[in-house]
């Protein structure tokens, strides 16, 4: 597959709908082919992504001092990423050119989940966006509901027992980041985010009109996906394709803002909960040899390896960066 297929994914909301099971094929042959998809009819309507999108653009307008007094720091990855903060997970190659502001699942300071890991935990909410918290986590619950409609398809696809994927997804760690990209010069090198798997289950962003999203096609090359307005674009991530023994692709991608203009993005990126062990729940294709991973462990190392100054070691699992010979 050389393109993303535009799917409607209306008929996945009742397993009685005549064209459910067309609806299970297309996720799935998109998925095991080329692990992006263009969905419509999500449900989800375009005033809700308006309202995010607006929310995300004042979150970035916030003066320059103050991003800094909100900024994520080693022991809470929650807050401002400034701009050129971090390099790629291994260390190598420039800095990505975005700002971020980092969000994970909404849990209660005195939340008991806590107690059992410390990843979870409040987030920080700016101050000079009044408003943000009740628009994010607005926009957050309806791409649950989508991601959870998504899931119930894959598990049909794959011939899965009902709900065990979905079940992995009870206080999740599921978080967003929020994303500004300046415009780079023509002849500027380095990327907006450099090329990379994403370490999740399952990826889905409200994609920005001004484009710069990149995908890597089988034979190498880089593709642009087409999304209608109102469109969401979803990818597979790593934990599916180690749940699918390999079946499902988690795909490299990259972004480069070429346009001109300023660009902002706000994936959500869906994770298991933190005691989640991630292993094949179908016997594994030929040559797909991958070691089981623990959610929490595995956050917590993408995390810490964000740091310039942190290595990963032989503990650490794949984090997702890939190496010059592996685009």
């Amino acid at each position: 597959m050389d393109r993303i297929p535009t799917i409607d994914i209306s008929p996945l909301r009742d397993a009685s709908h005549p064209e459910f099971g067309r609806a299970v094929q297309q996720v799935m042959d998109a998925g095991t082919q080329i692990g992006f998809l263009s969905i419509t009819e999500s449900g989800v309507p375009e005033e809700t992504v308006k309202n995010m999108r607006n929310c995300v653009r004042a979150i970035f307008d916030i003066e320059e001092s103050s991003k800094w007094d909100q900024a994520i720091t080693r022991e809470n990855y929650r807050g401002f990423i400034p701009m050129g903060f971090f390099t790629p997970n291994d260390g190598s190659g420039h800095a990505d050119r975005y700002e971020g502001y980092k969000l994970h699942h909404e849990v209660a300071s005195n939340a008991p989940i806590r107690g059992a890991c410390a990843l979870y935990g409040p987030n920080i909410w700016p101050h000079q966006v009044p408003h943000a918290r009740a628009v994010v986590l607005d926009y957050w619950s309806q791409l649950d509901r989508v991601a959870d409609m998504l899931l119930g398809a894959l598990e049909v696809g794959l011939g899965l027992p009902a709900n065990v994927l979905r079940q992995a997804f009870r206080d999740p760690m599921t978080n967003m980041t929020l994303l500004h990209y300046p415009p780079q010069n023509p002849d500027d090198g380095g990327y907006g985010i450099h090329p990379h798997k994403d370490t999740d289950a399952l990826t889905i962003i409200a994609p920005d009109p001004v484009g710069g999203l990149e995908v890597q096609t089988r034979d190498g090359g880089w593709i642009t996906p087409d999304c209608p307005p109102g469109g969401f674009i979803v990818n597979i991530g790593d934990m599916l394709e180690l749940w699918s023994g390999g079946r499902l692709k988690s795909t490299p991608h990259r972004v480069i803002n070429r346009s001109g203009k300023e660009r902002y993005s706000f994936p959500y990126f869906a994770v298991p909960r933190h005691d989640v062990v991630v292993a094949p729940l179908l016997p594994p294709l030929p040559g797909f040899d991958r070691p089981a991973v623990h959610c929490g462990h595995w956050s917590a190392e993408i995390w810490r390896t964000n740091w310039a100054d942190e290595t990963a070691h032989d503990k650490t699992p794949e984090l997702g960066t890939l190496h010059d010979g592996d685009r």
